[in-house]
C-alpha cells in the first residue's frame, strides 16, 4: 500500500509542520542561551577567561555591543540599538514566513529555521536586557582566535548552515 502524499491546503500549499515544533525548538534555543549567559554572568567576572582545553578553547566573558564579529561595536548607541533591534525583528518575521512556507516534507529544514529564529531571540533579548549581547565561547589556535561567541550565535550558525546545504542541494521547496 502506497503511503498517502500530504494534500495541498488553501492557496496550494503543503501543510506545514506547524506552530508546536517550531516553538520547541526556537524555545529550547532561547532557553539554553539565556541559561548559558546567566551562568556566566554569575560565575565569571567580565573580561576574565577560564581554559577549558589549553591551546584551543576558553570560556571568557566578553559583552558584544556590535553586531556579526563586532559589526558597528564602536558606533552610535542609539543608532546600534535601533539597527538591530529592527533587523533582528524583520529578519524574525521573514523567518516566520519561511517557516510556514516550508512543507512538512522539508522537516530539517524546518527546524534550521526555527534554530535561526531562536538564535535572534537570544542575542535579542541580551540587547533588550544590556544593549549588548553576552558571548563566551573563544576557540582558538595559538595566537589566532575565532570571534567569541555563544549558544544563540552557535544555534544561528547550524541553522544557516543547513539552510546553504539545502540551497546547495536543491533540497529547497518550491
Amino acid at each position: 500500500m502506497d503511503a498517502q502524499k500530504p494534500k495541498p491546503g488553501p492557496g496550494g500549499r503543503l501543510p506545514s509542520l506547524g506552530f508546536k515544533p517550531f516553538a520547541m525548538i526556537a524555545g529550547l534555543v532561547v532557553l539554553l542561551d539565556q541559561a548559558t549567559k546567566l551562568l556566566v554572568l554569575a560565575k565569571l567576572p567580565l573580561h576574565h577567561a577560564v581554559s577549558v582545553i589549553p591551546g584551543f578553547f576558553n570560556l571568557t566573558h566578553i559583552r558584544n555591543p556590535g553586531g556579526a564579529f563586532g559589526f558597528m561595536a564602536s558606533g552610535s548607541l542609539e543608532i546600534r540599538s535601533l539597527l538591530f533591534l529592527g533587523v533582528s525583528v524583520f529578519a524574525m518575521g521573514l523567518i516566520v514566513y519561511f517557516y510556514r512556507s516550508t512543507p512538512k516534507a522539508y522537516p530539517y529544514l524546518a527546524s534550521a529555521l526555527a534554530m535561526i529564529f531562536g538564535g535572534a531571540a537570544g542575542n535579542l533579548v541580551d540587547r533588550l536586557r544590556f544593549g549588548e549581547v553576552v558571548d563566551f565561547l573563544d576557540l582558538y589556535v595559538g595566537v589566532y582566535h575565532w570571534p567569541a561567541f555563544n549558544v544563540a550565535d552557535s544555534a544561528i550558525s547550524i541553522g544557516i548552515t543547513i539552510f546553504i546545504f539545502h540551497a546547495v542541494m536543491g533540497k529547497m521547496p518550491s
